[in-house]
């Protein structure tokens, strides 16, 4: 596919983007001290050394009552501008452009202060924030103007530091969006009640902003199309919102997206997963710049929500549907996504596979940002370039799984020779698995980047080779690296008999003939069980799911779990928290409550399914114990946990061979 006008430059303001791919402002925990770092900064750097013609900066406080979390830049101080002017000069220095983001969250914050304690949550009225359980102390007239004033102050800083341009957050259910939201904003002052009321608060930060960076910086909105919640903004008052401040003509391009922190429903589309379309929020872009395509009023419009390859991108653009697409997990996976698809190189690309795990599921637990296919991402100071090895050495990896297949890459590109051994008929280890669960088909794209990754490096592959003990004495590599991962766990268990318990592994194999009446025994709460559960309930079975954990799916990223929960309550399954399956007879599943050792009881099962973790594999690293070469145990062979770790140990030992 031609990509004509994805990499054609664009004028927005005074300022010229190289081509129309850029990253939007997000957290990535990589602040730790008020203002950008060492590891923001390379962070970032990779993406527009990769290409891309626009770097947001994730938000800035633009004052000391917007406290987001204890990893927000503190834009407020002047402490954050040599930090900002090292980020510009990194990200010049690869003609990327940059901007920042200019933030108050009103109610919605999100995380607590360092001493543990809990953070007012501003707002323009006392409205409680659903989803973070906290009631809003309504601004005085006095701190609203303050605010305005300290939007354009940061700006300022920002402009000093050497940015081209500031960015105002009103998505997402973030305080400029409380203003403008009827079922938020109770006020009765001039910054409440009528429409024009209502927006005068982005008004007024608008003419502040513009007012104190003059002409010489682009000016820009970020704000949801549709907040995707029952009190959140809807389309049609975005859409009024944008026509009005479109007529001040102060913003100079306008960025929509979808979804709101304020509840769990509309958080959903903050990072949207794998279940929900690519370029979903195009059609409203389109709507936007239509409403404005005017001369006095027309200006460049930015969407970002799935937007994971260039070629969706390329047909957002190219139909006029958006001037600029988001593509921020895309370079998360792929720092090099652009510079590669301006090369051509379209089947080098790493795909990203919205599965949430480690981009915004590591800002959820108060960790930084990552990959599960690229643990490169955030670790740009420690692996962030691949160097060759001093000298080439022969490499056995045993088992071709995900952890296999990231260090046969690794360690072949960096001059190694490389064969990887699979006894299986197919690569990908419990990913081939994964991708059978609803909603999972994208998870396979792993396989894929890796086979890619590895047929790029020169690494061998041997499919249907079972390696022995034996075999590696007699070969003696200079290194072998074990990736043998781990089988389903069956504990001991009550009764059994004439009761029919079967693996998960075997229902995902069409290997067991499971009854209509099933109950799933989870331990972990992640994806094995939940995916069970929805596929046989849309198989037709009852289907009851019982897990030791506080929640069904407490083990996966929030937004994919509330998600998924959504879709077993339509399907009628029924969710039993803080059970552990104790005993099984021929028509019934016995639990026992995690906290109090009361029963529950399941009659009228037919089928338990087993989704009670893995046993490592760990035969071959047991039988080299005495062994005088090199060895490295990578992933589940080490101990059973998620594709995520297992894709950094085969990083960090394909680096240290």
């Amino acid at each position: 596919m031609a990509l004509d006008c994805l990499f054609t430059p664009l004028q927005v303001g005074p300022v010229e983007i190289r081509n129309r791919i850029f990253s939007t402002g997000h957290q990535t925990v990589l602040v730790n001290d008020g203002a950008p770092n060492e590891a923001l900064i390379a962070y970032q750097e990779a993406r527009a050394r990769g290409g891309a013609g626009l770097v947001i900066i994730e938000v800035a406080a633009v004052h000391e009552t917007a406290f987001f979390s204890s990893h927000t830049i503190k834009g407020y101080l002047d402490d954050c501008i040599p930090g900002y002017r090292r980020l510009a000069e990194a990200v010049h220095g690869h003609g990327c452009k940059v901007f920042g983001q200019l933030f108050h969250p009103g109610r919605e914050v999100y995380g607590g202060r360092p001493d543990g304690t809990r953070a007012i949550a501003w707002a323009p009225s006392a409205v409680p924030a659903e989803r973070y359980g906290l009631m809003a102390k309504p601004l005085p007239l006095g701190l609203v103007e303050d605010l305005i004033e300290s939007y354009g102050d940061t700006a300022v800083r920002m402009q000093k530091a050497g940015l081209d341009g500031v960015e105002v957050v009103a998505s997402h259910g973030y305080l400029p969006a409380q203003f403008l939201n009827p079922r938020v904003n109770s006020r009765d002052d001039r910054y409440g009640g009528s429409f024009d009321n209502r927006l005068r608060f982005m008004h007024d930060v608008a003419a502040n902003i513009r007012a104190k960076v003059g002409d010489a910086m682009a000016v820009g909105l970020r704000i949801s199309g549709d907040d995707m919640e029952h009190d959140g903004i809807e389309p049609a008052e975005t859409l009024a919102a944008i026509e009005a401040l479109a007529g001040d003509g102060v913003f100079d391009y306008y960025n929509v997206i979808a979804g709101s922190s304020a509840t769990h429903g509309g958080a959903v589309h903050i990072v949207p997963s794998m279940r929900i379309e690519t370029g979903y929020m195009a059609p409203f872009a389109a709507t936007v710049k239509a409403a404005i395509d005017k001369p006095a009023t027309r200006r460049p419009i930015f969407v970002a929500g799935r937007i994971n390859q260039p070629q969706i991108a390329e047909t957002i653009v190219a139909s006029g549907q958006a001037d600029m697409c988001g593509m921020t997990r895309a370079m998360i996976c792929d720092p090099e996504m652009a510079g590669k698809a301006e090369a051509g190189r379209l089947d080098d690309i790493r795909a990203c596979i919205a599965c949430n795990q480690a981009c915004i599921g590591h800002m959820q637990i108060d960790a930084p940002i990552s990959c599960i296919q690229h643990p490169e991402t955030g670790r740009e100071t420690a692996f962030g370039a691949r160097t060759l090895a001093p000298a080439p050495k022969t490499v056995m990896v045993v088992g071709g799984g995900p952890s296999g297949m990231k260090a046969a890459a690794v360690a072949a590109e960096r001059g190694h020779k490389v064969t990887l051994y699979e006894r299986g008929t197919q690569l990908g280890g419990q990913v081939l698995l994964a991708q059978l669960l609803p909603g999972r088909a994208e998870f396979g794209g792993i396989v894929t980047n890796f086979l890619g990754e590895m047929a790029r490096a020169g690494a061998t592959v041997e499919i249907g080779v079972e390696v022995d003990a034996p075999m590696i004495r007699h070969a003696a590599p200079d290194a072998v690296v074990i990736a043998t991962g781990a089988t389903p766990r069956w504990p001991a268990i009550e009764g059994v008999g004439d009761a029919h318990v079967v693996d998960a592994w075997q229902v995902l194999r069409n290997e067991a003939n499971v009854g209509g009446s099933v109950v799933i025994a989870d331990w972990l709460g992640d994806w094995i069980g939940l995916g069970l559960a929805e596929q046989l309930a849309l198989d037709g079975h009852r289907v009851r799911y019982a897990t030791t954990q506080r929640m069904a799916g407490e083990g996966i990223q929030s937004y994919i779990r509330d998600q998924t929960i959504a879709e077993l309550t339509k399907l009628g399954v029924e969710m039993t928290s803080y059970a552990r399956l104790f005993g099984v007879d021929a028509d019934t599943a016995y639990f026992m409550q995690t906290t109090s050792g009361e029963p529950i009881v399941m009659a009228d099962t037919e089928t338990v399914v087993l989704a009670l973790g893995h046993e490592r594999h760990g035969g071959l690293e047991d039988a080299l114990a005495d062994y005088d070469g090199k060895v490295h145990v990578i992933g589940d062979c080490v101990t059973p946990r998620t594709v995520e770790e297992a894709v950094l140990e085969g990083l960090e030992a394909g680096s240290l061979i």
